[in-house]
């Protein structure tokens, strides 16, 4: 099996444990504030991940300024990426914020050409254009309720600004990503990213702490799958499928979480799944398909013309 291929697995389980991303924050929701929510999972993976990292950091020689990288992602990436993300929803409706995050893998893009010099050949794009049309049918719901008015402007930009700094996040990782492991590079977005949060968790929910005791079988069930499957397991892997894949490519598989994202909020939360939104996610799961196959034939054909040149020689 190529590594092209064995990453376009692995992206699929990411986008999969994403997709129960939302079903997770539901569940938590009735007790555990937006930002404890986010702080704790991650304070908590940190933590598993230390002494991995710390013997890493040993062995490669690293000094504290090679972290400094961390900072600046962390800082103009994830912190905005899940802060904004999360005011912007206050600030507007979930319908707005369901259409927005479609940019995601056009800005991706932009940022994966302006930075990496990644381009778009003809299959991205034709792959693209079908995963956009799978994506709206899954979405009809959220165009009938969008609304941009100007009561909403401040939180549509602020979800905006949340998706830019998840491109940049990506294509950021991906450019460092020869230089450090993905548990390094998991570890220190976290590290940074904690310390960024933990002022406004003790500022805006200091009572969250004390609430602990109190917490359900079912806030315990979405704490837990945050922390272990989301903050931790599926950015391993994330990491790991964008050390062999481009940047434009790992964005364009995104799409995947509509996909997966219907079916289990009908299985878990109880809601309708509509023939549109089945077509819509059968559509997405064929652009991937064409992605993976097409790109997987051009890696080797690039490998296979590299191989004959350094035999010419």
């Amino acid at each position: 099996m190529s590594k092209s291929v064995l990453s376009w697995i692995i992206l699929f389980v990411c986008n999969l444990i994403w997709s129960f991303h939302f079903t997770c924050i539901k569940l938590t929701q009735d007790q555990v504030g937006p930002y404890f929510t986010v702080w704790a999972p991650m304070l908590l993976a940190t933590i598993f991940l230390a002494p991995f990292v710390v013997k890493d950091f040993k062995k490669g020689n690293r000094k504290l300024k090679d972290l400094l990288i961390f900072v600046q992602l962390a800082a103009l990436g994830a912190f905005p990426s899940q802060v904004f993300m999360t005011y912007g929803t206050q600030y507007s409706l979930a319908s707005n914020s369901a259409i927005l995050v479609l940019a995601l893998p056009v800005i991706t893009a932009v940022f994966a050409f302006l930075i990496l010099k990644e381009k778009m050949n003809r299959a991205r794009w034709i792959s693209f254009g079908i995963a956009i049309i799978g994506v709206v049918l899954c979405s009809t719901d959220d165009l009938k309720k969008l609304d941009f008015s100007s009561q909403y402007a401040w939180g549509n930009i602020l979800i905006v600004l949340a998706i830019i700094g998840n491109g940049y996040y990506n294509v950021g990782c991906k450019k460092i990503s020869d230089k450090f492991t993905e548990m390094e590079m998991l570890f220190y977005t976290y590290l940074f990213l904690v310390i960024f949060l933990a002022p406004l968790v003790w500022y805006y929910e200091p009572e969250m702490f004390f609430k602990i005791p109190e917490y359900t079988a079912q806030t315990w069930t979405g704490m837990i799958a945050l922390t272990l499957f989301h903050n931790f397991l599926s950015m391993l892997l994330f990491f790991k499928a964008l050390k062999n894949l481009d940047a434009t490519q790992v964005a364009l598989s995104n799409y995947l979480i509509t996909l997966m994202g219907l079916p289990i909020a009908a299985f878990v939360l109880g809601e309708t799944l509509k023939t549109q939104a089945i077509i819509g996610g059968l559509l997405v799961l064929a652009s991937t398909l064409i992605l993976t196959i097409v790109d997987s034939k051009t890696q080797q054909k690039n490998l296979a013309k590299a191989n004959q040149s350094i035999k010419s020689l």
